[in-house]
Order: structure tokens, then sequence, then C-alpha cells
């Protein structure tokens, strides 16, 4: 099915900007701290899923009532004060499943900011695929608090820079790359839930190897497109911790780093093959699911010996010397112009190769 990506960002000037702070919902809201209220609000869509991300500067108090059979899923990423949810007391980094059709209840003592993503209760079978305790959606009927562990910075980081670095460059989004796009956002929550979960060590691996092989086959297909690895999961039904297995057991890296290599390899192939003048580094990045630019160099440089930039470079210096040392073909001249092709019986027949036909009557003459 295809997916169109978008983003849309604004500023919030005064509490009724909240009223959206979900995308597709309405959030009752009543302001708690005194003052001017400020903040920003983002959405980033990608068919019937959506991820918001808002921050604000006082306190309030939301309530929201929902009627369809959307779940959202919310995450905290900061707060100055106290913050509740439910019943729940809420840290940065913390994950609530809010049920379809259940009320929502949260008081925000002081500035905050929060990330919530919003999708069809079926969507979570094709998402969560390799994991049984997750595909099931009667779990996700109940109301739960997924505690953040002990290093929440790269999850409360995470977020926010997805949606600023897609806003930067909607140019360069693709269908190809939604679905890769939505499996990391939703990624970013679901790495504090499975943190949360017991090991399950009750299902049987297949073999390594030829669960490896059949992985690479399905990349194969997928061609230059973005995959991410809860997308082989849900493909193989298998675990994360399985893949993990099976992947540390054949290469004797993880799925993660295996296909971060297959993705570098493809925009060092697409910086060799682009136009200088069209072609950006960071848009090849974003196309092939790499945020963060200055650890992408890294990766890429650790991979390839040189920067993107260097490699960018080159292709611009031999299409350079490429087109040196194309021959060149001379213009034609008063003097000389290449004459048309003649049967053998033609008068034209006697010119020489290249003869102006001008010569023709001194040549009658002699």
């Amino acid at each position: 099915m295809v997916q169109r990506l978008w983003v849309s960002s604004s500023g919030l000037n005064g509490f009724e900007g909240l009223h959206q702070a979900v995308q597709g919902s309405h959030v009752d809201v009543v302001q708690l701290g005194r003052g001017e209220m400020r903040g920003t609000l983002s959405h980033v869509g990608i068919g019937n899923f959506s991820l918001s991300v808002g921050s604000f500067n006082l306190g309030v108090r939301a309530q929201r009532t929902s009627s369809d059979e959307k779940l959202i899923v919310g995450m905290l990423l900061s707060a100055k004060d106290r913050v509740t949810q439910f019943a729940f007391d809420m840290r940065p980094a913390d994950v609530l499943v809010i049920p379809p059709v259940i009320e929502h209840d949260g008081i925000f003592h002081g500035a905050s900011s929060y990330a919530a993503m919003r999708f069809d209760l079926s969507d979570v079978v094709s998402m969560f695929a390799g994991e049984a305790r997750l595909s099931d959606p009667a779990i996700w009927y109940e109301k739960s608090h997924y505690r953040a562990g002990p290093s929440p910075q790269t999850a409360t980081a995470c977020l926010p820079q997805i949606v600023s670095r897609l806003a930067q460059h909607q140019d360069a989004l693709t269908e190809a790359s939604a679905d890769f796009w939505k499996r990391a956002i939703v990624d970013c929550f679901t790495a504090t839930i499975f943190q949360s979960l017991p090991p399950d060590e009750t299902r049987t691996l297949p073999s390594a190897l030829r669960l490896v092989h059949n992985v690479e086959d399905y990349l194969a297909t997928a061609d230059v497109r973005p995959v991410h690895v809860s997308e082989l999961c849900a493909a193989f039904r298998v675990s994360r911790r399985g893949l993990h297995r099976a992947f540390h057991d054949v290469f004797g890296v993880g799925p993660v780093t295996f296909l971060r290599h297959k993705r570098l390899c493809a925009v060092h192939s697409a910086l060799l093959d682009g136009s200088p003048g069209d072609t950006t580094v960071a848009k090849v990045a974003l196309q092939q699911g790499f945020v963060e630019l200055g650890r992408f160099s890294q990766y890429y440089r650790a991979l390839f010996g040189e920067y993107p930039s260097e490699t960018l470079e080159r292709r611009g210096r031999r299409s350079s010397r490429t087109e040196r040392n194309m021959p060149r073909i001379p213009e034609p001249t008063d003097d000389y112009r290449p004459l048309p092709f003649f049967t053998r019986n033609s008068e034209q027949a006697t010119l020489g190769v290249g003869e102006h036909p001008a010569r023709l009557g001194s040549r009658r003459s002699a």
C-alpha cells in the first residue's frame, strides 16, 4: 500500500493550540500555570499513522475521550515539574498506552514536552508480528505504563530529531522510505516497552544460516529501499532477540549493524551515480534512513575510508574529466561541409571526399 509521508510544524500562541496536541484527535485543555502560553507543535503523517511532538512552557490539565478504534501510545520527553497520566507518575522516556474508547486524563504541573503516536489497532499485528506478546491486539486494550531504563536520553532525543530532520528535507521524502520512517518512529517508543518485558525463550529459533539467507533474499527484493529491523521481524515471525542471535552466529554482527552497512552502500552508490548539481549528501542520507548527519558521516568514513562529501566531489571530478576527454567534432565552415552520399552514376560522384562544389568548374575546364 502506498503511504504518503508529510510533516507540519507550527508555534503555540495560547493553550487553544493544544486542542490538536494529538493529530486527528481533540483534547480538552485547561491552563494551570500563569502567563502567556508558548510552545511548538509538529505532526508527521504516514498513511493512517501519525506522530505528534509538542512542547509548552506552562502547566496544563489535558482530557480526551475517544470514540474511534485508534490506539495512542505516548512518551514524556521532558518535564520541569511533576507529570501524572491516569494514576501513573511519569518520568522522561516513560511510555503510556492509551487504549481506544478510553477517557484520558493528564496533568502537567510545569513546562513539558511529549510525543504521541496514533494508529489503527489492527496495525499492531503487522507492526509486531515478530513479538507474540505485542502482536495480540487484546493486550493493547489495557491502560499500561512502562518505566524507562537508566539512560533515557537516547529515546527522548530521537523523536524530536527525526521530526526536525524530516521537516527540513521534505523534498527528499519518498514513498519508498515511508515505511522505514514509520518503523523508526515506533521503535523509539517500543524500546522502553521491550526492556520492560522479560526475555521470551519459549519460541524456537530456525536455522541461523537459513534465516539469514531468507533475509538476504528479502533485502534483494527491496533493492535500494531502506528496510527497518522490525520489518524483518514481522516478515519472518521472529523476535528481535532471535534475529540478533542468527545474524551474530553467521556474520559476527547484529542485524542492525548489517542493515546499516547495506544502507551505507546504497548511499555510496547514489552519490557516485547522482548528478553533482542535484544530489546532496543530506538528501540521500535521509532517503536511506539516516537522521543524525554527524554520526552518519562517521559510519560512512569508517566503512569507506572517506567522508560522503568526498565521494560526491570525486563523482564531480570524474564527470569533469570525462567531458574534457570527449573528442570534439569540428563545426562545419563555409570552406568545408560534408557532402551527402550520391550514387555512382551521379555527376557529383566525381567529387573528392569533402571537396567543395564550387571547385567543380575548374576541374571540368582542366
